[in-house]
């Protein structure tokens, strides 16, 4: 069964198509990683999906529930949060937890005690009478997550969820949406695909308001499973990196590159190729190198290779 379902959707701002007759499928119970270059239309799928934007044509459901601006049904099954949530800074945390749990016309104690689970859960217990207008933004982002639960969700669409948080606090977070994912079905857009590849069981991936793939994530890795190279780059070559990179994104047997500190991920079209050309273009500009070999494509890889056109494997 499909937790969201997605038909022909439809989104226009001005002369602006930010959705294309888009089509995507997330099932029950899973950990959905939504990922697309920035303006995919990645954002404005799940405010549809929460009921923030209508859409100027197709149709979406959740639940089993068709999205309608005539019946809230569908939103009190979902929990959303935003890239940058808004909050009234003269609250405090528990405040507004309780506040939103009002929205959902929860309970008294019952409330109290979802509130209290809550602070708990994304460790902001600690701070719950302090003022949200003293927070740093990590902890505005917590705060979000936890008022994205108050109503059990069956569907959690999350925007960028760990974006402003520092490494410890990724790592949290993380785990937390593993947890919550074996409770709810998990809509989760990011940039950080380590992250994506490290909490997701499935993957789609959107460019210019369409759908370019979706599948399991083992599935997608052994489909695309096209090698990547890994090149390291020599000492005394730190003011040339900018300039290399350029380089090689302009190689014709190249399809995305990403660089860590000295080292190049590689996406590739024909390793061999891509080998030549990067040992050629060293030669010729007398860049050092200390390694250059082939490695296992990683998520990011596929992601490049299909963002910039790569065909499928057949």
């Amino acid at each position: 069964m499909n937790a969201i379902k997605i038909e022909g959707l439809v989104k226009t701002y001005g002369s602006v198509r930010a959705l294309d007759g888009l089509n995507l499928e997330v099932r029950s119970g899973s950990v959905f990683g939504f990922l697309g270059p920035n303006g995919a239309g990645k954002t404005t799928t799940l405010r549809i999906l929460a009921g923030l934007a209508l859409p100027n044509a197709g149709n979406a459901s959740v639940s089993g529930i068709a999205l309608s601006n005539t019946t809230p049904a569908p939103y009190a099954r979902t929990g959303y949060l935003p890239e940058e949530p808004a909050f009234y800074p003269w609250m405090t945390p528990r405040e507004y937890l309780d506040y939103v749990g009002r929205i959902f016309k929860i309970g008294s104690k019952e409330r109290s005690a979802r509130v209290d689970e809550l602070l708990d859960v994304v460790g902001l217990k600690e701070v719950s009478k302090r003022h949200i207008g003293g927070f740093s933004r990590g902890m505005r982002q917590r705060l979000g997550i936890a008022q994205a639960l108050v109503n059990h969700p069956e569907v959690l669409l999350l925007d960028e969820p760990v974006s402003a948080l520092d490494p410890a606090g990724r790592k949290e977070v993380l785990e937390l949406i593993e947890e919550l994912g074996k409770e709810c079905t998990v809509l989760m857009s990011s940039h950080i695909l380590a992250d994506v590849e490290r909490v997701c069981d499935t993957v789609g991936i959107i460019n210019k308001g369409k759908l370019i793939t979706q599948a399991i994530k083992a599935e997608l890795m052994e489909k695309y499973a096209i090698p990547a190279l890994e090149l390291v780059a020599g000492n005394g070559m730190a003011q040339q990196i900018s300039e290399w990179k350029e380089r090689i994104e302009r190689m014709t047997s190249v399809s995305g590159v990403s660089i860590e500190g000295y080292t190049f991920r590689i996406a590739v079209k024909d390793v061999h190729s891509a080998q030549r050309e990067l040992m050629q273009d060293a030669i010729r500009q007398n860049a050092h190198f200390e390694r250059l070999e082939i490695v296992k494509p990683s998520l990011e890889d596929i992601f490049m290779q299909l963002v910039n056109g790569v065909e499928e494997k057949k």
